[in-house]
Formats: C-alpha cells, structure tokens, sequence
C-alpha cells in the first residue's frame, strides 16, 4: 500500500503531552510577578511553540532587565506542577500507535530541550515509542518558526521535507513546518485557536484518534 509520507514528525508540548494549559497558567503568574501582566491568549499568541531562550529574552528586552533569578526559582513550580499533573493529550497514544503499525517513521521535535522532552515523554508513557528519536532546538541554530528543526529532523532520519509530515499545535511550529515544505497536521484541541492554524499544506483537526486516517487519506505532496 503507498504511503503519503515516509516520516511524521511529533511536536510533543502541546501535541504528546498536555502541556501547554500547565505552562500558560504559570507564565500568567510568573509574568505578573516580574510587572508585565497578560493573559492566557497573549502568552499563547506571542510563545507557545517557541523556545524558553526565545520567551526570556523577549521579556527581558520589554522590561529592560535580566530576570535569570525569578525564572529559575519559578522554575521549581513548573517542575512540581508537570511532576504532579502532567498527562498525554488525549488519544495520543493510540494515534502514535497506529501510525508507527502502518509503517511510517517517527520521531519527536521540540521546542523544548532534550532532559525535558524525555522527562515529560516518561511521565506520560510515550517514551518508549520514539527511543532516541528525538530532536531538540538546541540541535539547530534557529529556532521555530524558523524551519530548521524540522528539516534538520528529516535529514537525520532520511526522508525528504516533502515527503515528510509534522504534527504541530501551535501557530509557531505550523509556520516552521510548512517554512520547511512539509505538510502540517495541526491540532486544533489545545491552546491556539483552530482558527490560527489554518493556511496553506495543513491539516486542522481537533481529535486527536482521527490523525492515523487523515495521515493515510492525504494526498500525495510529492
């Protein structure tokens, strides 16, 4: 049977793992405490799929100042809330299955850096099935939205970008998969509005038990 794509790439915060709620919740407070309140929907707007380094340095510049030691003791409070609450994204696990027992390739690119994709992966079960098959933005120069991580993933596992198809959550990774000419299959049940992912070679989709059949009905980009 033809496959449309030789490699699907997972995104994990947000996309393997629940994440993102827990993580926006707590940016909210900690963005209070250092003087520069926003919401839910801006810190979504503005960071979810980027990188820490990336999110620091931007509120640094906004507040003209180095914030190095509220972040790391807050930082304590993100570890115990993802030790004590973190689960995988509903119908995750079943969905990874089915896509690696039809043959694809897998692997994970996060934003995230590598201790931390494997700690959340472990926490919630989901390690096993990608091994060492992860990719991190420290890996790359250029974080998402630029593409790199996602075509440095692609090169590293042999197939070509556009043979590849990238499961992403937020606005940021859209962009960077379809940056790097993959097709995104964007979930829309997390954090970003569905809205905010639609455009060009991208799939939205807000069950997560239906991308095993949206994977295998796509057409061929090739």
């Amino acid at each position: 049977m033809s496959r449309p794509f030789d490699l699907v790439v997972f995104d994990c915060d947000g996309v393997l793992v629940d994440s993102e709620r827990l993580s926006t919740r707590l940016d909210a407070e900690l963005l209070a405490q250092l003087g520069w309140p926003l919401t839910e929907a801006e810190i979504v707007e503005r960071w979810v799929g980027r990188t820490e380094t990336a999110m620091k340095a931007e509120i640094e510049d906004h507040l003209g100042r180095d914030v190095s030691d509220e972040w790391a003791a807050f930082n304590v409070r993100y570890l115990k809330a993802f030790a004590e609450q973190l689960q995988p994204v509903d119908g995750v696990a079943e969905a990874v299955d089915a896509i690696q027992a039809a043959g694809y390739e897998t692997c994970v690119a996060s934003s995230g850096d590598l201790p931390k994709i494997r700690r959340n992966l472990a926490k919630t079960g989901l390690l096993d099935r990608f091994g060492d098959r992860l990719f991190s933005a420290d890996d790359v120069e250029h974080g998402k939205p630029a593409p790199d991580l996602f075509l440095h993933a692609a090169e590293v596992m042999g197939a070509p970008p556009a043979r590849t198809a990238v499961v992403e959550d937020s606005r940021h990774g859209v962009a960077a998969a379809r940056a790097a000419g993959m097709w995104a299959f964007a979930y829309g049940g997390g954090v970003t509005p569905p809205v905010a992912l639609e455009g060009p070679r991208t799939t939205v989709f807000s069950d997560m038990r239906r991308l095993p059949a949206l994977i295998a009905g796509a057409a061929s980009p090739a």
